[in-house]
């Protein structure tokens, strides 16, 4: 190798500077392994941060993986090593090999800026392709914005996508098993997909949740290039997609970002600020520009390189608090003497102000399960500026409410209403997520009391009344279709409950849709996945159910009848109105009478307990008309009968008009 091919550096005066202050906005360009070519010879340069190393050597399936061939030279300004190699491209398999200030010879690493990787359970970094993907989804970029709004539907299909379907050989899963997902998805009428974590992630047990290679998609998937054309796919169907991104922590895998340089480079050298007990991972030290910028780097990554639509940013009130999950004496408070990290904030907002800048149109969600203010507000009045935020009590009240037995939910009526109390202090989600059916908690379906007539009837209706709450909404595979079983990450959706060809060679993502029609719904679980279908489609369609901005598109009508467990609410938007009513007990109601604002006939556009979702058939005829007698508060009513653990959904049909998003 020449001295001049030995001296090319990646960085420019300005590289060093903006790495150094922990604001480079492209350092995923600068670090890692990119095909060049420097003085007339093809090859690859490799940048890697490891300030602390005594040296650094490439070594892969070029070099024997021999440390004394490819030594690589410290710029000292910013803390990388550098070095260009000649000869080789795309496809290599590196790593890096390192000895610490006192010389020890450190286990060998992949490299965290990686784009590429081995299929675990190996573990090198791979030389990727240089940028060759074509997109075909410009008009989608250009008018995803409208899409995200608070007046937007959002109705989110979430999935772990090698347990989603489990084809022969599981390889190219982006192609096999990606492209069935996006059909389904989009013929059940979800807006967007979000994924459980696709980064690159040693354990497949952790579901993506413990991950180190936070720049490539999981290997087990296919290739970069095959996730590029699956978000393509994804939004010339019509639908977004978000991915699960984890800022929290990081495994202590050898090759990984543990101890990267001999130090305590990534994390906190101190376990009570840098290990996390109920993971057993380490903690990212937000205190460091460069751990910022490299988690900065990989949010614009996803958003930016891979198009995607939004992160949802996993374990957020891991960060916020210093003392989360630790024992007293176990945490070490912040300057002010308190237990909120403040490092972490800030992190957050100059996080989600980089997005505004970067990515427009895209959104941040934060799972946060606490009562942090200001999720959602914005930075410059003091909020941490995400998007959205998932409402964990919500679902956590109203699981348990539904969990309890019919005789008892009068007891438990609150946990129904409370969510109302502050539905509009932030933008929310309202989530029935992987975690609630898994690690023996059961199935939705399985969630229910009685027998499995009253259990179906009973989700029927909850999703009803989910579908009609303000909040976007999100479900976990599994539980469109009623699947008895809980989430197994080894298995797949049990398709076959539907009564449709499941064939993993053979099968057409159609087959999985509800058909078009159902004389019957002797299928329960078929009548289930239809009423999702028709749900999504009404939402959609339906402004009242989907413009969450303000406080006034809600009035509840009835809150209070906990003796007869029955609840209605109006949810209106410029004109159009609808009813919802739900009756959580096994008992019809007859004759029961609901006020109303207007006169006229409100047409049942939506009966949970319909004899095509596997119902009773019991109903109004198809609406009722508002009589001129006054009942809660509002000058008319309607005398309506209420099936028995069912949702009723009564359009104002005089003003009524169907939008199309």
């Amino acid at each position: 190798m020449t001295a001049d091919l030995r001296k090319a550096s990646l960085l420019g005066e300005l590289d060093i500077h903006l790495i150094a202050e922990g604001r480079h906005r492209h350092i995923a360009d600068r670090l890692g392994a990119h095909c060049a070519q420097v003085a007339g010879e093809q090859g690859v340069r490799f940048a890697v941060w490891a300030p602390n190393a005594l040296s650094v050597a490439v070594v892969g399936d070029f070099n024997g993986w021999e440390d004394g061939r490819h030594a690589m030279r410290l710029n000292q300004a910013c803390g990388v090593w550098e070095l260009f190699i000649p000869g080789i491209g795309a496809g290599a398999l590196y790593k890096y090999a390192l000895h610490g200030k006192n010389g020890q010879r450190l286990p060998l690493k992949a490299d965290p800026y990686a784009r590429q990787t081995e299929e675990p359970p190996a573990t090198a970094s791979v030389v990727p392709e240089p940028e060759a993907f074509v997109w075909t989804d410009q008009a989608w970029m250009q008018g995803r914005a409208g899409r995200h709004g608070p007046q937007a539907p959002m109705s989110i299909y979430e999935a772990h996508l090698a347990s989603w379907l489990r084809v022969e050989g599981q390889a190219h899963l982006w192609e096999q098993v990606g492209a069935r997902l996006i059909d389904y998805a989009a013929g059940m009428g979800f807006t967007h997909i979000e994924l459980l974590p696709i980064t690159e992630h040693p354990f497949g047990g952790s579901w993506g949740y413990q991950p180190l290679g936070l720049y490539a998609p999981s290997a087990r998937y296919g290739s970069p290039k095959d996730f590029a054309r699956f978000v393509d796919r994804c939004h010339d169907a019509g639908l977004g997609l978000i991915l699960d991104w984890v800022p929290a922590h990081f495994p202590s895998d050898a090759h990984g970002l543990a101890r990267f340089d001999g130090t305590a480079l990534y994390e906190h050298a101190d376990p009570r600020q840098g290990f996390h007990p109920d993971w057993n991972t380490l903690i990212y030290n937000l205190g460091r520009n460069e751990v910022r910028n490299f988690l900065f780097g990989s949010a614009l990554e996803w958003l930016r390189r891979y198009h995607v639509d939004g992160l949802r940013v996993d374990a957020v009130a891991s960060m916020l608090y210093l003392d989360y999950s630790r024992a007293p004496g176990g945490w070490l408070p912040n300057r002010h003497g308190g237990r909120e990290n403040l490092e972490a904030v800030q992190f957050l907002q100059e996080l989600n102000t980089l997005i505004d800048e970067e990515c427009p149109g895209a959104i941040m969600i934060a799972e946060e399960s606490t009562a942090w203010p200001g999720v959602t507000a914005k930075v410059e009045q003091g909020g941490l500026g995400f998007d959205y935020k998932w409402n964990m009590g919500w679902m956590h009240d109203t699981l348990r409410y539904m969990q309890h037995d019919p005789v008892h939910r009068r007891h438990h009526h609150h946990d129904m209403t409370f969510g109302m109390v502050y539905a509009y202090s932030e933008r929310f989600i309202l989530p029935l997520s992987h975690d609630e059916v898994v690690h023996g908690k059961g199935a939705l379906l399985q969630k229910m009391p009685g027998d499995a007539w009253q259990q179906f009837a009973q989700l029927r209706a909850y999703l009803g009344f989910m579908w009609t709450h303000p909040g976007k909404k999100l479900l976990f595979m599994g539980g469109d279709i009623g699947q008895w079983r809980e989430w197994d990450h080894d298995g797949q959706v049990d398709w076959a409950c539907l009564d449709r060809p499941a064939a993993a060679d053979a099968l057409d993502a159609k087959a999985l849709l509800p058909p078009a029609m159902s004389a019957s719904g002797e299928n329960r679980h078929a009548g289930l996945q239809r009423l999702l279908c028709d749900l999504n489609r009404l939402y959609r369609t339906t402004p009242a159910l989907h413009a969450d901005a303000v406080p006034e598109g809600f009035q509840w009508v009835i809150g209070d009848d906990a003796d007869n467990s029955v609840f209605a609410f109006l949810r209106r938007h410029r004109g159009d109105e609808a009813l919802v009513i739900s009756n959580m007990t096994p008992v019809p109601r007859r004759d029961y009478r609901i006020g109303v604002p207007r006169p006229g006939h409100w047409r049942e556009t939506l009966n949970t307990d319909a004899q095509l979702y596997g119902g009773s058939n019991l109903g109004n005829a198809g609406g009722a008309r508002a009589e001129d007698l006054s009942a809660h508060g509002r000058p008319y009513s309607l005398s309506l009968t209420l099936p028995p653990l069912a949702t009723l959904i009564l359009l104002a049909e005089n003003n009524h008009e169907a939008h199309t998003p």
